[in-house]
């Protein structure tokens, strides 16, 4: 026997089983779904009658998981979450020659028959039996009903029962697909289809699988790239083109012979289509926030969104909405604002370098944020620098536990002397070193603080609220401070969003002892050029459902935390950092707007800051010591940019000053520039006093005028010269005149009466006494010669030395 006609025996068997095959199965069909059973009988016919009565006959349709797109502020894509890579089209989106092709290799009989195709099944079963290429076997509705039970099937056995191979899921399956295309057009069937099938490569539905595999949307395949994805959908793993490329053009040539089988193409135009590459141009959908254009940004929003209820009662409903509710998210970012403060983090802080470079801008008024960027990129290779830390947010929204803000406190004293109604004017004698001592302060539950010793690094002298400030003069701000007492501080910082704990309720609070990041210092102080209103940080514009619904979403809660014009005197007294005489003009921080700004640096060196911002738009710019597991560390000896930092460069003004102005002086262009507004003095209230004049007074009437106005009078040990008589008032400091809060000092300097007269010289002839005509204590001039006459009238008092 041949070889060859042992082949042809074999072939006929094959065809002899497939025909019984199906003419069984045709016949099975036909008697127990086309003719309700009457073509079984006995106790067999009875039971499948049954079984198939009983099955249901409706299926609650699945909604399908759709990807999340997160858009800046503009509109711009940024970043995806999903569970599955899917977003819905409609089918006039999908190109004809896509549906075509698919139907040809699933089901070109679809819109001849119902929910079984029953020439179809046999031909694909005669062809799976004869090992030629396979076509569908199963209807297109048959397949969606099917893939709808998996995407329904939230547990194992869910999913293992709605994949199992038996007769009665397939029965319930037909079931299924009869009852579906009762009440959905082709149409809709083919456009549901489109969108849950899965191409492979994590592409789920047809728009996922275009970009996915050729960068273009549905409505742009070509015929090649149409056969291509209409070839996966049978078996996505054995024919995907990234891993398999000879496989799917095989599979991709036999979708377009098909395809002129049935004159959808001509015989010509399916050759050349074969004789074509491939062509994937492949575009990976990122899922999450690594490799985004802002992935700490993109982070920030994740948290943000998984921590608001607007999305679902639990975090375990949220996490589900944003990864499969298909929903549009519009940021705050601005990608411009973003790539400049990318930069000016990257030029002054590298990514190994055992410090933290890291800015935050939002926007007065709304809380907007509109960039957010850091020296350590995202990722998992920290010998590279890279980490998962948000550094810039607060440990709520998954970010570090902080770095203390240095002087940049002071600020929120300063508002709080103002919102009490101390003036601008209000002075004091700075010295070298001053003491808080116990008992002249409390915190919030009323308790003593501790006595607190504390040192000037920027001078000594008087100074009033602009120079203290301008000058960052920590003894005048402890003095300041103890006006205002500890909490109602604490409260103000507290209402700016910044927490405060209890054990930071002492007297060096204005040295800013709290932990905090970036961003919630830059919400904190955009209330200064709000003009009082606090509106805590926001990522989110508008949060729309997967078919375009405005969902709602709470906006920033804004709420006045003092008068509009305290925060017009903050800022006129913030802005004289930026101005001659301030460490910011110093340093080179001024833009070519207005700006204000305060400066911080912690002690041991461990932060620097530099808090800035104009009418539109505040920028805190941080530099913090941190080694490579984020502890901290003083910068002291650091290399910090690719140079050595020596102790007198690690300062706010000096070091996160100039990464603040990198950044600034490329955004002020996008920036109004705008002014901030005056000071209305009659408007700002205050509860100053002028020193009243109280010379030749004694002490005892000198100090009680002081304390009807509140002031504290305070005996100076020493006495001066004086002509007012001794043991009277001589002068005061401050002196007359001069404003004043209640609770503030006036030194009294006592008189020691006159000074003697200088020696008088020998006269070389007689001297006359002083004439009286003055009604002063001088002494006449001597006339000359013996006998002279009368002498010249004397000087008169000139009253109290000033």
């Amino acid at each position: 026997m041949s070889a060859h006609w042992l082949a042809s025996v074999a072939t006929a068997l094959r065809r002899i089983v497939a025909l019984v095959a199906v003419s069984a199965l045709a016949g099975l069909l036909v008697a127990g779904l086309a003719l309700p059973f009457a073509g079984l009988t006995g106790i067999a016919a009875r039971g499948v009658a049954t079984g198939i009565e009983e099955l249901p006959t409706e299926i609650n349709e699945a909604t399908l998981p759709q990807r999340t797109k997160i858009l800046d502020s503009t509109g711009k894509t940024i970043a995806y979450f999903y569970e599955q890579n899917r977003v819905d089209v409609p089918l006039q989106e999908v190109a004809p020659v896509m549906r075509r092709a698919l139907l040809a290799i699933e089901d070109s009989r679809f819109y001849q028959h119902g929910a079984l195709d029953i020439q179809g099944t046999s031909r694909a079963l005669v062809n799976n039996l004869l090992g030629q290429p396979t076509q569908g076997g199963s209807s297109i509705t048959q397949q969606l009903i099917k893939q709808i039970l998996v995407a329904k099937a939230d547990t194992r056995q869910e999913y293992a029962a709605a994949t199992e191979q038996t007769v009665a899921r397939k029965l319930q399956e037909l079931q299924f697909a009869m009852a579906y295309e009762q009440n959905h057009g082709k149409r809709e069937i083919l456009e549901s289809y489109l969108n849950i099938a899965f191409f492979g490569d994590g592409a789920y539905g047809i728009s996922a699988a275009a970009r996915q595999f050729f960068s273009v949307r549905p409505d742009q395949l070509s015929l090649t790239q149409a056969a291509t994805l209409a070839g996966l959908v049978q078996n996505p793993s054995a024919y995907n083109p990234t891993l398999a490329p000879a496989t799917a053009r095989e599979r991709r040539d036999t979708v377009l012979r098909r395809m002129a089988e049935l004159k959808e193409i001509t015989p010509k135009v399916a050759r050349r289509a074969v004789a074509a590459p491939l062509g994937l141009r492949v575009t990976e959908t990122p899922n999450g926030c690594v490799n985004t254009v802002a992935p700490f940004f993109c982070d920030y929003v994740q948290a943000y969104l998984l921590n608001s209820e607007a999305l679902g009662k639990t975090r375990t409903a949220r996490e589900e909405q944003l990864l499969t509710g298909g929903l549009t998210i519009r940021t705050t970012i601005d990608l411009r604002m973003q790539r400049a403060a990318d930069t000016a983090v990257r030029e002054r802080v590298n990514p190994t370098d055992n410090a933290i470079g890291g800015i935050a801008m939002v926007e007065p008024g709304t809380g907007k944020v509109r960039a957010l960027a850091q020296s350590r990129p995202m990722g998992r290779d920290s010998k590279s620098g890279e980490t998962y830390l948000n550094y810039l947010v607060p440990e709520s929204l998954g970010g570090a536990a902080g770095f203390q803000p240095g002087s940049t406190f002071k600020s929120f004293v300063l508002a709080t002397a103002l919102k009490q109604g101390l003036p601008l004017s209000t002075t004091f004698d700075a010295p070298q070193t001053y003491v808080v001592e116990e008992g002249t302060v409390q915190n919030c539950d009323g308790s003593d603080v501790e006595r607190w010793e504390v040192d000037n690094s920027t001078g000594t002298g008087r100074f009033d609220m602009y120079l203290g400030t301008q000058q960052s003069v920590n003894t005048y701000y402890a003095q300041l401070e103890q006006l205002t007492n500890i909490c109602p501080a604490v409260t103000l910082t507290r209402d700016l969003g910044i927490a405060v704990p209890e054990q930071d309720e002492v007297a060096p609070f204005t040295l800013g002892p709290t932990d905090v990041n970036p961003l919630s210092m830059a919400a904190a102080y955009a209330t200064f050029p709000a003009r009082g209103m606090y509106c805590p940080a926001t990522p989110i514009l508008s949060v729309r459902d997967r078919d375009g619904r405005s969902t709602e979403f709470p906006a920033s809660d804004c709420e006045r935390a003092f008068r509009p014009t305290v925060g017009d005197a903050v800022n006129d007294v913030l802005r004289g950092v930026q101005e001659e005489g301030g460490f910011g003009a110093y340093n080179g921080l001024d833009l070519d707007q207005v700006s204000a700004g305060k400066t911080g640096t912690t002690t041991n060196n461990f932060a620097v800051w530099f808090m800035g911002y104009t009418p539109n738009l505040v920028a805190s710019s941080m530099i913090a010591g941190a080694n490579d597991l984020g502890s901290p560390t003083s910068l002291a000896g650091q290399t910090v940019g690719g140079r050595p930092l020596l102790f007198d460069e690690i300062g706010g003004s000096s070091l996160a000053g100039p990464m603040w102005k990198r950044a600034m002086e490329v955004v002020q262009q996008w920036l109004p520039d705008e002014d901030f507004r005056p000071v209305d003095l009659s408007k700002l209230g205050g509860k100053a006093v002028d020193v009243p004049f109280l010379g030749g007074q004694s002490f005892a009437v000198a100090a009680e005028q002081l304390r009807q106005l509140d002031l504290v009078p305070i005996l100076a040990l020493e006495r001066v010269p004086n002509l007012y008589p001794e043991g009277t008032v001589a002068t005061t400091e401050p002196g007359a005149g001069a404003a004043l809060v209640p609770g503030q000092q006036v030194t009294i300097y006592l008189s020691d009466g006159p000074a003697p007269p200088p020696p008088t010289p020998d006269p070389d002839g007689g001297g006359g006494n002083g004439g009286t005509d003055g009604g002063g204590p001088g002494t006449g001039g001597g006339g000359p010669g013996i006998g002279g006459g009368t002498g010249n009238t004397g000087g008169g008092d000139d009253g109290p030395i000033p």
